[in-house]
């Protein structure tokens, strides 16, 4: 089993497929209106196997209460620096003894984190 995609809530959906796509770096894959009530946009990081999905009709879930979703990246403040550049609102890179993280969220309060993971010895 794999999983490959996840729901993301949120309230615009242009607004969001903008800030994913042209300020996280997101790849666009799909973005269909199925019928009324239903449009499926399908964002995937770079290199990701894992996909969310936005849209209208797409979950129950209440706008921005996705929190902790997380990727991998190789250097936690290269990606800091990038969100930063492109005018996202990233914290600052945070390490720990099981890695560095950077934390934002999207327009909706959607939450996440980049982890880079520590090199094994």
């Amino acid at each position: 089993m794999k999983l490959e995609l996840v729901p993301v809530p949120v309230r615009d959906v242009d607004r969001a497929k903008s800030f994913y796509v042209d300020k996280v770096g997101f790849n666009a894959d799909h973005d269909h209106k199925v019928k009324p009530g239903l449009r499926f946009v399908q964002l995937t990081p770079p290199g990701s196997a894992c996909s969310i999905v936005i849209g209208d009709g797409i979950t129950e879930m209440a706008p921005g209460s996705q929190k902790g979703l997380q990727m991998v990246v190789k250097d936690a403040q290269a990606a800091r620096n990038l969100l930063l550049q492109n005018g996202v609102n990233a914290g600052e890179v945070q390490v720990m003894p099981w890695g560095s993280f950077v934390f934002f969220e999207d327009p909706d309060g959607n939450k996440w984190s980049l982890q880079q993971i520590p090199e094994r010895g």
